[in-house]
């Protein structure tokens, strides 16, 4: 794991995170889902499977309550994760001592009861689902308030004229509150397939069979899932890694989200557009420059949506990769970048929900983007408004060439347009007023608002989340 981790435990067994925060951490491992997956985090989840089997084994009667108790005792004293990595070299993993540490603090039949027909598969990978699912539920939470915070931009600025822009160039208005609502629906969808995913509990025993439970495999496992509240499968899932796959898609589906929304951001905080920023005293300041203002949370949101597809292209290799009924290598291969891609994503997640409660708007700016190619971007605009004069192949032409006319030129396009409207055998009374007319933003936003509308109302359907 990538940050030093010193854990101790209280007088009532009570895990103490002490973690010292790595070096990237605070930019690159922001939110909840950074302790949700740490060290502690982890060996927190190994030892609750290790209680919750023992108790599953007593609830089906295959061991002692006592036994049972004894085991969840022993469960509360969590050994440091940095000398249980150490002694997990010796065998492949760290359940096999945390095993041995655990038999050696209880006697009798309360140690023999430790771990009893499980493999260390088993609980590594159930311990993989309870730390899955906290981390999840924080990078939802994230994503939410992400989208919550996009809608209320979308409302607010429903009907403001933007400029559109297409392969990165101005193409044709929009309102800023219909690309607000672009934001949401991504986020929102995220969102809802990402709780939509449900984890399983593992339990199989060494080759998947439950033969070690003497009949009482089945029983234990469904005993195990309702206390852990995980799924319970039909099958062992050792090999069969759909799970682990479905979850590592569902993350980068979310980070894509998130990348997008910040690439925006990032774009429309340019100094030469300036359309938004983050209204963050005291942050974005540069080492060099003391005039920057960096958008440091759509930054950091962007990097870690740059980072997680090369984590679930690590997690998707590995599961195309597992043999027979337990594998050489790719189950191990998993741990790390499933719990990189789950840090990752939910850092990105918690840095755009920041950047967007943060974000200021600058009307003046967005008006003034609209006017920067003196109308180009409101030339469909203007063929449609000329084909009644016209017709649509003479108006098509007439604006086209009057397009490339100020673009070669470089000279305002209403300025063009005019003189090429002057210049008809049949002019307009007014052919500067006429322009203005065709090029204005507010006419060609179509059916945004409306869309924004829908977007918003479909969202109070569904209510809170």
């Amino acid at each position: 794991m990538p940050e030093h981790s010193e854990v101790l435990t209280s007088p009532k067994g009570t895990l103490l995170d002490v973690t010292t925060p790595g070096l990237f951490d605070a930019v690159l491992a922001r939110g909840g889902a950074r302790d949700a997956t740490s060290d502690r985090a982890w060996v927190r989840a190994l030892l609750d499977v290790e209680a919750a089997l023992a108790a599953a084994a007593a609830d089906v009667g295959t061991l002692d309550r006592d036994d049972a108790d004894a085991i969840a005792a022993a469960c509360e004293q969590a050994p440091d994760p940095g000398e249980l990595g150490e002694a997990a070299a010796a065998s492949g993993n760290p359940v096999v001592p945390l095993v041995a540490q655990l038999r050696q603090r209880l006697e009798g039949s309360a140690a023999s009861g430790v771990h009893r027909g499980a493999t260390s598969q088993d609980v590594q990978d159930t311990a993989a689902m309870l730390v899955a699912r906290d981390a999840v539920g924080v990078v939802v939470t994230d994503l939410r308030a992400a989208a919550d915070a996009t809608a209320a931009l979308a409302a607010a600025h429903r009907d403001r004229p933007a400029a559109g822009r297409t392969l990165l160039q101005q193409a044709a208005p929009i309102t800023a509150g219909l690309r607000a609502a672009g934001w949401t629906a991504g986020l929102d969808a995220a969102a809802e397939a990402l709780d939509a995913w449900r984890p399983a509990v593992q339990l199989g025993g060494a080759v998947g069979n439950l033969a070690a439970f003497d009949g009482h495999g089945r029983a234990v496992r469904a005993a195990l899932a309702r206390r852990l509240g995980l799924v319970e499968p039909v099958l062992a899932w050792h090999t069969e890694r759909g799970r682990v796959a479905e979850l590592a898609g569902l993350l980068g589906r979310a980070g894509a989200a998130t990348g997008s929304v910040a690439t925006d951001l990032v774009l429309l905080a340019q100094t030469e557009v300036g359309e938004v920023r983050e209204d963050v005293p005291g942050r974005g300041g540069s080492s060099t420059l003391p005039h920057k203002r960096n958008p440091v949370a759509a930054v950091s949101a962007r990097a870690a949506a740059i980072a997680a597809p090369g984590l679930v292209a690590s997690v998707l290799t590995a599961a195309s990769l597992h043999e027979h009924e337990r594998a050489a290598g790719p189950w191990h291969a998993e741990w790390r970048p499933l719990t990189e891609l789950l840090r990752t994503v939910g850092s990105g997640a918690s840095w755009l929900a920041d950047a967007l409660t943060h974000l200021a708007v600058d009307p003046e700016r967005i008006a003034a983007s609209l006017d920067v190619t003196g109308g180009l971007l409101l030339a469909e605009q203007a063929t449609t408004g000329l084909r009644g004069r016209l017709g649509h192949a003479s108006a098509k032409d007439l604006v086209t060439t009057a397009a490339a006319t100020a673009q070669d030129e470089r000279r305002p396009f209403a300025d063009v347009l005019t003189e090429a409207l002057a210049g008809l055998d049949d002019p307009p009374d007014d052919p500067a007023a006429e322009v203005a007319a065709l090029l204005d933003p507010a006419g060609a936003i179509g059916e945004a608002p409306a869309l924004v509308d829908d977007l918003l109302s479909s969202r109070a359907r569904k209510g809170p989340s």
